[in-house]
């Protein structure tokens, strides 16, 4: 698939529900691409679950173009629970339609549900499910297509604490493999300091926030790594990183958001070969240490 195809791109969309409903979207250009975070933004009812949906490709829209077919997953506020298997049987069969033979489309399974601490419940039926157990489901389905764009909205309301931190770091995942990602979410401290670009929902239209706007403001991690001789740092930690700083050949220095550490030490470990991780310290909002 050409770098163009996994673009996904709105060319002056609108979505109004009926022939002759009020328009909830219109002229809206968006471009989302390979290895970007986008946060969306605005109050309740403005029209921001009606962009994801049309992102996903879920809705058709009213008038205007999408072009672009990345690989997609969506990950609804509320999840249909509703559905005739147990969590494990049901992301089992998901991964049998990605291409998997059922050994490994079961493992797989297996592994998700665990990732996100949903073992205990893996063999329950979907509709006995909680809010929080059917949704970490949710997580889990979109997840095991390793998409090219992942859709989120809300997807973290009714996680615990553990899920929701794992949620963070596979979309650190995402956009570090070259996926793009897109959500919404109430908590303005979800992933704050990380979005490649922040727009905001309103009057139907899509206005993007100004650069201030996506300053970081939440803890960081700065990471002190030493590469081979002549080595370049790999593009999948230069994606995740927020600033890198060559203080000496070979050395660098790379402030990370808390929530994406750990994928940008994966990456340097990875890396072949291997770069040195000197040292790792934890900065407060403020700066301190």
């Amino acid at each position: 698939m050409t770098t163009m195809e996994r673009d996904l791109q709105l060319d002056n969309v609108g979505r109004r529900y009926g022939l002759r409903g009020p328009w909830v979207l219109r002229g809206i250009h968006l471009t989302l691409t390979p290895g970007t975070l986008t946060r969306i933004e605005g109050p309740n009812g403005t029209g921001k679950s009606t962009l994801l949906r049309v992102l996903a490709r879920l809705d058709a829209p009213s008038e205007g173009r999408i072009k672009g077919r990345p690989r997609t997953a969506y990950v609804p506020e509320r999840f249909p629970s509703a559905l005739p298997f147990t969590a494990l049987g049901y992301l089992t069969h998901l991964a049998t339609i990605h291409g998997l033979t059922r050994a490994s489309a079961e493992r797989a399974a297996a592994d998700t549900l665990e990732r996100f601490g949903a073992t205990p419940y893996a063999r329950t039926p979907m509709a006995q499910l909680s809010k929080g157990s059917s949704q970490k489901v949710a997580v889990a389905q979109a997840l095991l297509a390793e998409p090219e764009l992942l859709v989120l909205d809300e997807a973290w309301t009714g996680l615990d604490a553990d899920a929701r931190a794992e949620l963070e770091r596979a979309v650190a995942e995402r956009t570090a493999a070259g996926g793009a990602v897109v959500f919404v979410d109430h908590d303005p401290g979800r992933l704050a300091g990380v979005p490649d670009a922040t727009y905001a929902v309103h009057g139907g239209g899509l206005h993007r926030r100004t650069a201030q706007a996506t300053a970081p403001t939440g803890p960081q991690v700065t990471v002190v790594a030493q590469g081979p001789a002549g080595g370049r740092l790999p593009a999948d930690a230069l994606r995740t990183a927020t600033t890198a700083e060559e203080t000496e050949p070979g050395t660098y220095r790379l402030a990370v958001p808390a929530s994406h550490s750990d994928v940008l030490l994966r990456t340097l470990l990875a890396a072949r070969p291997p770069w040195h991780v000197v040292s790792v310290s934890h900065e407060t909002q403020e700066g301190g240490r």
